[in-house]
């Protein structure tokens, strides 16, 4: 009878918390359909090629939202609403220096103190789902 409690409460404390845990997968970076984006080229723009552009803006609002969701939101939080443990991306101003910024920050990862708080991107997400997540993020209220 002492075993099968200890079983009971080995699968409780130690194996429920594990499967919580690990519940939201690997963390790996997800693919960004674009399909209604036309092609950007191989080149890459200096600034958000979206953010003005009538016809664009709501497909890649809709775009970067799935993009954003699968990728970002574990760290930078739903609907972009940091919850502290990474940094709040609605306070990232509408520029070519924010913009930079931005392209440059998600193509490399960032690592703090040697280790990595942000993985790279660059090779894993094409620059339309890239800038596509960035018109999302420009699109939450503050």
């Amino acid at each position: 009878m002492r075993f099968r409690a200890f079983i009971g409460a080995f699968l409780v404390f130690v194996l429920l918390p594990a499967a919580v845990v690990y519940g939201h997968g690997d963390a790996a970076p997800q693919p960004v359909d674009t399909t209604g984006l036309p092609p950007l080229g191989d080149a890459w723009v200096a600034s958000n090629p979206y953010r003005n552009d009538a016809k664009l803006h709501d497909t890649a609002v809709e775009i970067g939202s799935r993009g954003y969701n699968s990728n970002c939101a574990r760290c930078h939080g739903l609907e972009v609403k940091s919850g502290g443990m990474a940094p709040d991306l609605r306070e990232l101003g509408e520029g070519e220096t924010e913009d930079a910024w931005f392209i440059t920050r998600v193509l490399n990862g960032a690592t703090v103190g040697g280790r990595q708080k942000m993985p790279p991107f660059h090779g894993l997400l094409n620059q339309e789902a890239i800038w596509a997540i960035r018109t999302y993020i420009d699109a939450q209220p503050n």
